[in-house]
């Protein structure tokens, strides 16, 4: 009996060992399953490693993008011929009204200007020959001369100017050139690589590299009272003569125009400016139809959100750009925005600082429609704007109206009901802007001068200027008003 009982202890042991046995085999398999599975899934550190075309760039080398960009930039040089100015019968303007006894002019005389010589690159933005640079680089030149990348020279025919870009086309009579690609400066981000091609200290081709520092600068630079300022900031290495020139990114795209650089020296110092390509792009298409810029105005005035401001509106956070004035008869009045509006975005494109605004406005003309969402006392809106221009119309400028403008040195803009009601007037056209030019050089004539009268003629729109003074030639006699004092007041020049 005694043996039955340790013989069936033994039996119940060998069974349970044999059942223990099973189930550590039957776990150690599903876990040795599942650690398999595992070891088949590929594991990488979250770097990107995707891979380029050999053809293309490689991060952090710079290599393609010099190479495909170089044959594109070349050397500009501008040249003001000597000018001599005959005093000894100077024109007097206001012989044609007063006679020969009533003389304003310099002293008799001759004058002998020396020639003025500039330098700076330029991008060739077309196979056809076209070259965009800065306005500055070429201002006031009698003759432009186009070195290229192997050292062939051309003479350059200006095409037209853009000063509230600081921009300029220039065309030379060539085929088949190397040009550079506009790449889209709205989806280059700060920290990104770029590469600036230039001719510094007339030194050709030179290369430096940098990443973008901001976007969306203005520096106060541009003397246009309409200047548009959002440049792109880079610590690429930029110096006298690398103005005009690309700024690329690392596939050799264009992306700006190098322009200005911040330095209390004159020659590098950590910060250069660039127009982004966007805006170059819209303006290079404007000269090329037009041989003016047709742009577009919303007609506000306009600042950052900050922290006043964002207390003061209950804003949520600092997106947007706030309206603090809006002009009479203007876009944004016609579609209903107001005062103290925050204006969110323009046809989808978030804008949270005033100078990006203006870029991306600028790069719409007359008559376009942009979609804008803004906020009003906690609210999201929407309203679809048509653009004007600076006169307040929706048609394009022509060239003979632009080119009267800036021989005046003024802009105009037409006055409204309302304000010609305001101010007991039926009739004229507002002195908005006044800046060098026949009236500043020969009048004290101030901003804000209504002009009733044009030779005795009546003028109630801008157009009615063009038409008076495009063929005249000798003196002009301005007759007008200003708002804040009485009288009618009249100034004199020539033409």
């Amino acid at each position: 009996m005694k043996k039955r009982t340790i013989l069936s202890v033994i039996m119940i042991s060998v069974i349970l060992s044999a059942a223990t046995s099973f189930i550590i085999l039957k776990k150690f398999q599903k876990e040795s399953s599942t650690i398999t599975i595992r070891e088949v899934q590929p594991v990488r550190f979250a770097n990107y490693t995707g891979t380029i075309p050999r053809d293309m760039a490689k991060p952090f080398d710079f290599t393609y993008a010099a190479k495909v960009t170089t044959p594109g930039v070349v050397h500009v040089t501008s040249k003001a011929l000597p000018k001599q100015t005959q005093r000894t019968q100077p024109y007097n303007p206001f012989k044609d009204f007063f006679g020969e006894d009533f003389w304003f002019g310099i002293p008799p005389g001759n004058n002998h200007s020396q020639p003025q010589l500039a330098s700076g690159s330029g991008v060739i933005v077309s196979p056809e020959g076209y070259i965009v640079t800065n306005n500055h680089v070429i201002r006031g030149a009698d003759e432009i001369e186009i070195t290229m990348n192997d050292s062939r020279k051309y003479t350059a025919t200006l095409i037209g100017t853009d000063p509230s870009t600081d921009l300029a086309l220039l065309k030379i009579d060539m085929n088949d050139l190397p040009f550079i690609d506009f790449g889209n400066s709205d989806s280059l981000e700060v920290g990104a690589w770029v590469v600036a091609v230039g001719n510094p200290f007339n030194l050709a081709s030179t290369v430096t590299a940098g990443i973008v520092s901001a976007k969306g600068r203005n520096i106060n630079i541009l003397e246009s009272q309409t200047a548009i300022e959002s440049f792109i900031q880079t610590d690429a290495a930029v110096n006298p003569g690398n103005s005009g020139g690309a700024l690329v990114d690392i596939y050799g795209r264009l992306v700006g125009i190098n322009t200005a650089i911040a330095s209390p020296t004159g020659t590098y110092a950590g910060y250069s400016f660039a127009v982004p390509s966007n805006l170059v792009r819209k303006v290079v298409e404007d000269l090329k139809e037009f041989g003016i810029v047709q742009r577009g105005f919303l007609g506000v005035t306009i600042r950052n959100i900050d922290t006043e401001i964002a207390k003061e509106l209950t804003l949520s956070d600092f997106n947007g750009v706030l309206i603090e004035e809006i002009q009479e008869g203007s876009a944004a009045n016609d579609a209903g925005l107001k005062k103290k509006d925050v204006i969110r975005s323009i046809n989808g494109i978030p804008v949270n600082s005033a100078p990006f605004l203006q870029e991306v406005v600028a790069q719409y003309r007359p008559g376009d429609a942009i979609n804008v969402i803004y906020i009003r006392e906690g609210k999201i809106k929407e309203a679809v704007i048509t653009l004007k221009n600076k006169d307040r119309g929706t048609e394009f400028l022509t060239k003979a109206k632009v080119n009267i403008m800036d021989a005046l040195g003024v802009e105009l803009v037409e006055l409204t009901k309302n304000e010609m009601k305001d101010l007991g007037l039926t009739n004229g056209v507002k002195v908005n802007v006044i800046r060098d030019g026949k009236v500043k050089k020969f009048t004290d004539m101030r901003q804000g001068f209504i002009i009733t009268k044009i030779d005795k003629q009546t003028v109630n729109k801008v157009d009615d200027i063009v038409k008076i003074l495009q063929d005249k030639k000798g003196g002009v006699m301005v007759e007008g008003v200003y708002p804040e004092y009485s009288g009618t007041y009249y100034y004199a020049f020539g033409l």
